[in-house]
């Protein structure tokens, strides 16, 4: 009921907005009018023959899809363009995204749909499949996603689409399907330099060309700033290149693309350190290191009048380091162990291991140098590790889908059939140096520290505990096959009815295997496959108005990083140490969905009304959590859940004229665990013995119930153009309170605007604001161990730590196209 009344108030803003807008003079703003989506990755929503006709390959009317689709054309990622970061125009126009920031740095925040995630966060549990062409560029080790390597330049369009198993692995809460461009899509030259806030300088270029048959386009961007926190510089390379060939009935491409790069202070703040200074950080280095290849041909051939066949090819190549300054949570052997007068880890709440006496389990604390030599403790040193975590992957694979048109009952029908297979080897390597937290919060492994004098057992090398609990150098290979079959049908059963129904076939085999004899349990394989069915009816009531609803089931395989890190007795440095593999079960989704929507021609003054009315439920089981071990946050490991859920309501509404665009949406997300259960979160201040209780109802941490997005884009004159958005947050749990027992990240909202004025017919001059009233406000949260001399000098009395949003920013630039 709460949020029927928050839809109406939505809509009727939105309407009266329109209706007091300024009628347009002459027009500077394209109407644009989302028809064919995309329905699977292959083939997306574009292309066309050189009749003019469309080659759809896995796209459909929109009024036949029995799902949600949301689509972010081209030209509001534009308006955009000095973020260099897709993830932004998503959050501040797509309703149900939000976005959180555990690192610090805007290009590498966690996109959240519907409450799930698609992360660049190792460990975070991937809930989205995201394609780019076709591919899926979920990496192959933990299936994360990192969007700082997409060339934003050179996106035409990105489409999320809900309820669709198609997509394969991974689409539980939807699929993000990026299409980029190509020189049939865009022709031109276009040149652009940016300069503001913390010292930012980018640019950007792309070129399109078609000559003859041939088309060429390439895009590149490059982008280096200081970071509005303390040590956390980003610089970024993306370069885009596609060759195509356009026929009568065939078109094909041969695409390039790379990217490299660097982030620095990735993590988390104390409150008690950004409460006293907003730039504070915590434990340093914390650097991120990525670069990707990836060279691919797609293709569209018709076949026949009524047979369409279109497929892919790719081979990436994919490789990251992180280094990561931490706490080590040493201490001095205990006197009931043998090693009294060495260095152990703090070995509070762990187990001894079935058959092991305790002498054994004390033992196995001790921390052992590369040749397995004791480290004498020293007291007063506050010691720290420095952890270092490679992972390379190549991959390669494929798919092939026919797409067929043939009358059925003389109706018309759409049947889609199609395989891909995904293959990738990955190679995986941690470990972790002694080193000593210095008074700068630097973690150093120099044994002549200026602070300390001589620190006998730092900068030794790779260091481990004697019973290996996470701290032990991990080096495991491995490889992941992913193989599946689907088909999908539309029937329309009349001129207005039409019926969906197909099924995807998954298969997974998932191998590890050890290379450092520490871990012997880590090597295995492992398989699931499911059949995921989807069915679901649209109704076209009036040419104006559709009505749709759905149901479809999807899966996702744990991760290799899930699977060699899922026992309790043996955490993970997390991401750093693999350690065991108790087997993890799929996570299975069920989804339902019922809508309506529609566009409204000339509406007023000439312009479009497009708008949509959206209610949704995903039921997961074996859902897949990261959870802490007591004594360090740092080090955790990951477990099924029996139940969890996701429901609500979405309702949007775009009004565009030749002069003006105007949109506002809203959504409720309900984000609840659907369980009765203790989980450990040792650093919650409110757990008892590092338990905390989950119940039937909770929330799920870090997903606002409430979000609320509008802006408008109005041409002043022919020249000039003004923009103003804004989004409002409900609050939201802390990551490690599942139990709901803490006080929430307060809610919050946030403001931005753009202008451009077009100087010359082939210059343009354009501004950028963002977080336009400096709300300093924290869309990341999590709990830390309190402790009265951190480091020897700093006393953490809050347990929370937070990461505070990117401060009131301004850039400005010149664009040239000819």
């Amino acid at each position: 009921m709460v949020a029927s009344r928050w839809g109406l108030l939505v809509t009727t803003a939105l309407v009266s907005a329109a209706l007091i807008a300024p009628a347009g003079a002459q027009g500077t703003i394209a109407l644009e009018t989302i028809d064919v989506v995309p329905v699977t990755p292959v083939g997306g929503a574009g292309g066309t023959r050189s009749t003019g006709e469309r080659i759809d390959g896995g796209a459909l009317p929109l009024a036949k899809v029995p799902f949600t689709v949301e689509t972010v054309t081209a030209k509001k990622l534009e308006q955009d363009r000095a973020t260099l970061d897709p993830t932004f125009t998503l959050a501040r126009t797509t309703p149900g995204v939000n976005l959180s920031d555990g690192q610090g740095n805007s290009f590498r925040q966690t996109l959240t749909y519907r409450g799930f995630d698609a992360s660049p966060l190792l460990g975070a549990p991937q809930g989205l499949a995201v394609y780019q062409n076709g591919t899926r560029i979920n990496e192959a080790f933990g299936d994360v996603v990192n969007w700082d390597l997409i060339p934003q330049v050179a996106i035409n369009r990105i489409d999320i689409v809900t309820g669709n198993p198609i997509f394969g692995l991974n689409a539980l809460g939807g699929a993000v399907n990026i299409e980029m461009k190509n020189g049939f899509t865009w022709q031109g030259k276009e040149v652009s330099v940016m300069g503001g806030s913390d010292g930012r300088i980018l640019g950007t270029l792309q070129y399109g060309e078609v000559i003859g048959p041939w088309s060429f386009y390439f895009a590149g961007e490059g982008l280096r700033d200081a970071g509005w926190r303390y040590q956390s510089p980003s610089e970024i390379g993306r370069v885009y290149a596609d060759i195509g060939h356009r026929s009568l009935d065939s078109e094909f491409h041969i695409i390039a693309s790379g990217a490299k790069t660097y982030f620095g202070a990735a993590a988390a703040a104390p409150v008690d350190f950004t409460r006293d200074n907003e730039r504070a950080i915590f434990t340093y280095p914390q650097s991120i290191d990525t670069a990707v290849g990836q060279i691919q041909v797609t293709g569209k051939v018709n076949v026949s009048p009524t047979w369409d066949l279109s497929g892919n090819a790719y081979v990436r190549r994919f490789s990251q380091y992180v280094i990561d300054g931490n706490d080590g949570n040493f201490e001095n052997c205990s006197s009931r162990s043998n090693f009294r007068g060495n260095l152990c880890f703090e070995d509070d709440g762990f187990s001894a291991a079935p058959g092991q006496t305790q002498a054994q389990f004390r033992n196995q604390f001790l921390i052992l140098g590369p040749r397995n030599q004791q480290i004498p403790f020293r007291a007063g040193i506050p010691y720290g590790t420095v952890d270092t975590v490679r992972t390379e992957a190549t991959g390669y694979g494929g798919s092939l889908q026919a797409t067929n048109r043939d009358r059925i009952f003389d109706r018309p029908n759409t049947f889609i059939v199609g395989g891909s297979i995904d293959v990738a080897s990955y190679g995986f390597k941690s470990g972790s140096t002694l080193g000593v937290i210095n008074p700068d919060l630097s973690v150093t492994t120099n044994p002549n520290n200026p602070t300390y004098g001589n620190i006998p057992g730092l900068g030794i090398g790779p260091i481990r505990t004697a019973g290996a609990l996470g701290i032990a150098p991990s080096s495991v290979t491995g490889s992941n096959l992913y193989m599946g079959l689907y088909a999908l049908d539309t029937f329309d059963v009349t001129d207005r009815l039409s019926l969906t129904a197909g099924a995807r076939l998954n298969f997974a085999r998932i191998s590890t295997q050890d290379l450092t004899g520490f871990s012997p349990d880590v090597t295995g394989t492992h398989y699931f496959s499911r059949i995921n069915p989807v069915a679901g009816l649209t109704y076209r009531v009036y040419d104006w108005l559709s009505v749709y609803g759905g149901y479809s089931e999807s899966n996702r395989a744990p991760t290799p990083l899930e699977l060699a890190c899922a026992n309790p007795n043996r955490p993970c440095l997390l991401p750093n140490s693999l350690v065991a593999d108790p087997p993890l079960r799929q996570v299975e989704a069920r989804t339902y969905e019922v809508g309506i929507r529609g566009s409204v021609p000339n509406f007023y003054e000439g312009g479009l009304l497009t708008y949509k009315l959206g209610a949704f439920r995903t039921d997961l089981t074996n859902d897949i959590l990261q959870v802490a071990v007591p004594g360090n946050a740092a080090r955790g490991y990951f477990v099924n859940v029996p139940a969890t859920q996701r429901q609500g309501i979405e309702v949007a509404a775009e009004y565009t004229t030749g002069r003006l665009s105007l949109y506002a949406n809203y959504a409720l997300i309900d984000a609840t665990f659907q369980f009765r259960g203790d989980l450990s979160s040792p650093n919650n201040p409110l757990a008892e013995d590092g338990l905390i209780s989950v119940r039937p109802g909770n929330k799920l941490p870090l997903v606002p119930d409430h979000q609320i997005k509008a802006g408008f884009d109005y041409a002043i004159t022919p020249q000039w153009r003004f923009g103003m958005n804004m989004q409002a947050f409900s609050s939201s749990y802390f990551r490690g309170d599942e139990s709901n027992i803490n006080r929430k990240l307060p809610a919050y909202f946030t403001a931005n605007l753009n202008t451009s004025f077009q100087l010359t017919p082939t210059v343009q001059v354009f501004g950028l604001v963002t977080n336009l009233f400096n709300n300093r406000y924290a869309n990341f949260g999590t709990f830390l161990e309190r402790s009265d001399d951190f480091a020897g000098r700093y006393v953490l009395n809050d347990p929370r730590t937070t990461t505070l949003v990117q401060p009131l920013s301004v850039y400005g630039g010149v664009r040239m196209t000819w």
